[in-house]
């Protein structure tokens, strides 16, 4: 069977490396890559670094609106599948690529899987939530990470084709934190001791979009005092520039251009605590047993915050400072994203649902 696996940011990509693994052994895959990750430092690597082949379609989308950048993804994405009739079409996560692959697919009557279906943030001024309700209403396949997952989906009246398969992040992680073990030197490029630093990004357009959030967070690391590795991502840096704040953050900021994942992985393992916007970096610091401090008044990843290792502060600056400070998680790290393996068992749906089709 062909099927077609549709990525374009960096977290879809790292999903995509172990399933794709699996893929391979028994079906024929193309691999469509939109190129919504357009800065070529955070791009160049994704295929060496993760191990994927290289796209059989690269469509170098990069940036612009929401609307822009669905819009054309969409044109391009019906172009390929028009020509390639995969018997279905795979997408992940929550981004604007993950949408425009689940509407070109349906639209061509494509069946579609969606690896890490069911997450809810219940807020629905986050374009990222707007992009999961809408691919997963659409899915035949429906991979859930984890219980919680399923049950918002039953909740939307979801019930079919509906898998709690785990998360595919954990077979990624241990395979990334192996490698970063064995190759990462970036904490001696960085001068830096294991525990002695905290690790952030933000990147969230409600976070650099506004001026006084984005001013709140980086006071608060300031006055902190805490050692702490912030590698920019281009829209941040973008923004960091308008505002003109560039040349003025203090002193215990470390500031790195985008970093690999491997590199990244290494700065998280070894950190004292993360600070993140992302959900997928959240869920890192989870697996990795690392404190998370998340610059966001919700998250999807709500089973990180039900056992005490991840904190929501916002942007605000009093609740930031108090979390460095006063937030310590509990002795108990449970097992929330079920056991490895994801990838084969979305596999065994796969084979199940394209042998009865």
């Amino acid at each position: 069977m062909k099927l077609a696996s549709i990525v374009g940011a960096r977290p879809q990509f790292i999903k995509l490396a172990p399933l794709s693994k699996e893929i391979r052994k028994r079906h024929h895959e193309i691999l469509i890559d939109t190129g919504q990750h357009y800065d070529e430092e955070m791009a160049s690597n994704f295929y060496s670094e993760f191990q994927i082949p290289k796209p059989d379609y690269s469509l170098g989308i990069g940036s612009g609106t929401h609307a822009e950048q669905t819009g054309k993804m969409l044109i391009e994405l019906e172009k390929v599948l028009s020509q390639e009739k995969p018997d279905l079409a795979i997408v992940f996560g929550d981004t604007n690529s993950t949408l425009a692959g689940a509407l070109s697919a349906s639209k061509l009557g494509i069946p579609i899987a969606h690896v890490e279906a069911g997450l809810r943030s219940f807020d629905r001024s986050m374009p990222e939530e707007i992009n999961r309700i809408v691919t997963d209403h659409l899915s035949s396949l429906l991979f859930c990470p984890n219980e919680l997952a399923r049950q918002n989906l039953a909740a939307e009246g979801v019930t079919e084709g509906v898998s709690v398969v785990g998360d595919i992040m954990l077979d990624a992680l241990n395979s990334s934190l192996e490698a970063a073990k064995k190759h990462s030197k970036i904490l001696d490029t960085l001068f830096l001791q294991k525990k002695e630093y905290q690790f952030m990004t933000c990147h969230r357009a409600s976070n650099t979009d506004n001026e006084q959030n984005l001013r709140s967070i980086i006071s608060a690391i300031g006055e902190s005092g805490e050692k702490t590795v912030f590698p920019v991502h281009p829209r941040t840096m973008k923004y960091l520039e308008s505002y003109g704040m560039k040349d003025n953050l203090p002193k215990n900021l470390i500031i790195t251009k985008p970093l690999s994942h491997m590199d990244t992985i290494w700065l998280v393992a070894n950190s004292r605590r993360v600070l993140t916007d992302s959900g997928g970096l959240q869920k890192e610091a989870y697996i990795l047993g690392v404190p998370c401090i998340t610059l966001r008044e919700n998250t999807e990843w709500t089973d990180t915050v039900r056992v005490g290792w991840n904190i929501l502060v916002g942007a605000n600056k009093e609740k930031i400072l108090r979390a460095i400070r006063e937030f310590v998680p509990p002795a108990e790290h449970p097992d929330i994203f079920g056991p490895r393996g994801a990838n084969v068992r979305m596999v065994s749906e796969i084979d199940r649902f394209l042998g009865s089709a």
